[in-house]
């Protein structure tokens, strides 16, 4: 029988670290999306061209996405909570220099920052977790929170970008995340202890940072310039063989070198691969909806930034009440199979809902059912797959393996906001072009013809979903963790006991 680890030698400041990991998390979350909402307005003020436009985002989303398996060894190996608190403080520096950009570059260069930083920090924040809660009830409550997070911070993105560019100024989508940021570093600083013996203390894999840097980032700006340049153009096929090569190369040295930066036993485990990979699809998903509602509500239906980062409450009130609510309270009773191939298969019937799109259609008749669907499905299958993704790792390996499912959302974000959009839009001109001949007013067909490429490449989205689920019901095999012990599968199927160390007082 296993051993039930004995909650009364845990830390005894893990939930009041808790409240500074989440916060954290919501920053780097809440980044993601909210400087989508303040883009036009930053783009006027600083003279961005519509050809450069895009780095906003792309300088943020490549440094983060190739940098995080490097933040995550780093994590391991320097310390968490150091990892976690100096990603913190950059993180509050570049927000700074963001807001206060008087040129192109500075803001361009803020961003790289910010996303560098956040490669540190979310992979830190995320093994904190880990290690910190051992009690599978506890796990499921801590994990649940983090998991509301995770999945509603891009659409509280929304609403806060929203409401600070329309009432005070684009700049305070930066601003904002520096008292985050220091709040957070301060608490951590003073509330976190970090378990005994738990570092990663191997040389660092210098060629495995170098590959999977550079292969990670090839593949991000590959799907970010096929969004522009379209899947033809040279440049975007010549990144994507590219990155295949450099990701091939960087398997082939992880499987040879003595201290790996990604162990292939975190990726190799069935459970955890399950995890990484539906997981990423579901973002895919997810990350192409919040683009498509934002445009339908704001140029379709003529809401106003505030109003459409308000028109996404049901998704975050759906999100929030599927982890906390139902994820967490089931995840000591039932296989997290049974919550995450569930879960997805209801986002999957919310997002077919949105296929019926069209102009005249009503708010509280199609798109908030439709979010509530979306919003309770994710909730409840990202909940234990945030824990599942670091359960029954090795204590040493908890950064890096944290920092895969980063990766798979980060990546998973790219790849879903470029291929959807692209669907989107040739399925637009396709409509135009095809209807152009008996068209009385230009305007309505234009219309039409976003909509009708909005709720095609919402078909795709169904789609991956319901790919997200068969995978998360094939590969994820391991059973309920006992009420008082933590618990993982093994390859062959076989439950082991998990052993991490408590903290040394």
């Amino acid at each position: 029988m296993p051993k039930t680890p004995d909650i009364s030698l845990a830390d005894p400041k893990r939930w009041k670290a808790l409240v500074f990991i989440a916060l954290a998390q919501l920053m780097v979350v809440l980044d993601a999306t909210i400087v989508n909402i303040a883009l036009p307005t930053a783009q006027q003020d600083l003279g961005i061209s519509d050809g450069n436009r895009q780095w906003v985002i792309t300088a943020y989303a490549l440094a983060f996405g190739g940098l995080l398996l490097f933040g995550g060894r780093i994590a391991d190996l320097w310390g968490r909570k150091r990892t976690f608190v100096v990603g913190l403080l950059g993180f509050a520096a570049a927000s700074a220099l963001g807001g206060a950009a008087t040129s192109e570059a500075m803001l361009l260069g803020s961003r790289a920052l910010q996303g560098a930083f956040g490669a540190l920090l979310a992979p830190a924040a995320l093994s904190l977790l880990a290690v910190m809660f051992t009690d599978a009830k506890e796990r499921a409550k801590a994990f649940g929170i983090y998991g509301a997070i995770a999945g509603g911070g891009g659409a509280v993105g929304l609403i806060l970008g929203g409401f600070l560019t329309e009432y005070l100024n684009w700049r305070w989508t930066f601003f904002v995340n520096i008292p985050f940021a220091i709040v957070a570093a301060v608490g951590a600083y003073f509330v976190i202890r970090e378990p005994a013996g738990s570092r990663n203390r191997s040389s660092l894999d210098i060629p495995g940072v170098v590959l999977s840097t550079l292969g990670l980032v090839a593949l991000v700006y590959g799907f970010t310039r096929a969004e522009s340049a379209g899947w033809s153009d040279g440049l975007t096929v010549g990144m994507f063989v590219a990155s295949a090569v450099l990701l091939a190369a960087f398997v082939v040295t992880e499987a040879k070198v003595k201290a790996p930066l990604l162990p292939l036993r975190v990726l190799t485990e069935r459970n955890r691969g399950g995890v990484y990979l539906s997981l990423g699809l579901a973002i895919i998903a997810m990350f192409g909806l919040f683009l498509f509602l934002t445009f339908y509500l704001q140029v379709v239906k003529g809401y106003s930034p505030v109003s459409t980062g308000f028109a996404f409450l049901p998704m975050i009130v759906g999100m929030i009440t599927g982890s906390t609510q139902i994820g967490a309270r089931l995840m000591t009773r039932v296989a997290p199979r049974l919550l995450m191939g569930p879960g997805f298969v209801l986002a999957a019937l919310g997002m077919l809902l949105l296929t019926q799109l069209e102009i005249d259609s009503s708010y509280a008749g199609l798109i908030l059912p439709a979010q509530l669907m979306l919003g309770l499905g994710m909730g409840t299958a990202f909940m234990p797959a945030m824990s599942l993704a670091t359960h029954g790792v090795n204590p040493a390996d908890a950064g890096v393996a944290s920092a895969m499912v980063n990766t798979s959302q980060q990546v998973g974000g790219a790849i879903g906001t470029a291929l959807l959009n692209t669907i989107a839009a040739s399925a637009t001109s396709s409509y135009i072009a095809s209807h152009a001949a008996g068209a009385t007013n230009p305007q309505l067909l234009q219309m039409q013809g976003l909509v009708h490429g909005f709720s095609s490449a919402i078909w795709w989205a169904v789609g991956i979903l319901v790919a997200a689920a068969a995978i998360a019901f094939t590969l994820i095999n391991t059973g309920r963790p006992d009420a008082g012990s933590v618990t993982a599968a093994s390859g062959d199927g076989v439950e082991d006991e998990v052993r991490i160390p408590v903290v040394a007082h």
